[in-house]
């Protein structure tokens, strides 16, 4: 069971791995791989997402899994620089709880660990049964592009991916995403962890935030008031600027206020 993986500047010294949010897919960090050529860069799709759609049933545990042989295999090293945005970072603690010793850096965004109520899931079961009839609609893709702001670039983009993953396979992702958990052995990492906080996130990733911050008491915490959830599409720019300083242990300029 192999995952869809673009791969790109295998001839550089330091790999990234970028994993993607829930119901899109690798092609979210398109404006990664223009800015970060000199750079290794691994970017999957990830379970019943994208090109690996028929790669089944979706789990946070499988995925991780997966991802780690692909470090193993794929990263020189066999050490890489993490990126995750809300899914992507869950898989990212997952990693670094089960492989420490893959991971260089992380960086972190959107990533919801507060565990949900039995209640909270039935009305998501409701909401999604609700979703199906219009889930693939131009319309409902349009809102849904507006709600994230991401421009109207990525639109071709968006409605494949969010066609090509099914009501049923969408119902097991976000199971698995609303029910994850942190591992109270991150407690032990080494590696350094970056994680953005945006001031227009969703309030639930908010409160996730002070939840990680009692686990990795090291974890570093960048508060970014404009920034929304996909902030990778929202503000390309100003999220290659902050990774690059993440990675490369640079002090970014002081009007960001971020460390």
């Amino acid at each position: 069971m192999k995952l869809h993986v673009e791969e790109v500047g295998q001839e550089n010294s330091e790999t990234i791995v970028f994993l993607h949010e829930a119901s899109l897919a690798g092609w979210m960090w398109k404006e990664q791989v223009k800015s970060f050529k000199d750079y290794h860069l691994i970017i999957p799709d990830l379970p019943e997402h994208g090109k690996s759609a028929n790669i089944k049933p979706f789990a946070i545990k499988t995925a991780a899994g997966l991802v780690i042989n692909i470090i193993k295999t794929l990263a020189h090293h066999q050490e890489a620089h993490l990126v995750g945005v809300g899914m992507g970072g869950q898989l990212v603690l997952e990693i670094m709880d089960r492989a420490p010793e893959l991971v260089g850096s992380a960086m972190i965004s959107g990533v919801q660990t507060s565990p949900h109520t039995e209640t909270l899931l039935e009305l998501l079961d409701y909401t999604l049964n609700a979703y199906k009839p219009v889930k693939d609609s131009d319309f409902f893709i349009k809102a849904r592009m507006r709600t994230y702001n991401i421009s109207k670039t990525y639109r071709k983009d968006f409605r494949e991916s969010t066609r090509q993953i099914n009501s049923d396979s969408l119902k097991r992702v976000l199971h698995e995403s609303m029910l994850f958990q942190i591992s109270p052995r991150l407690k032990g990492v080494d590696a350094p962890v970056l994680l953005v906080l945006g001031g227009k996130e969703y309030k639930v990733v908010k409160k996730s935030a002070e939840n990680l911050m009692k686990v990795v008491p090291e974890i570093e915490v960048l508060k970014i008031p404009e920034i929304g959830h996909i902030w990778n599409l929202e503000n390309p720019e100003l999220f290659n600027r902050i990774l690059r300083s993440w990675i490369t242990n640079e002090v970014l300029n002081q009007d960001l206020n971020c460390f």
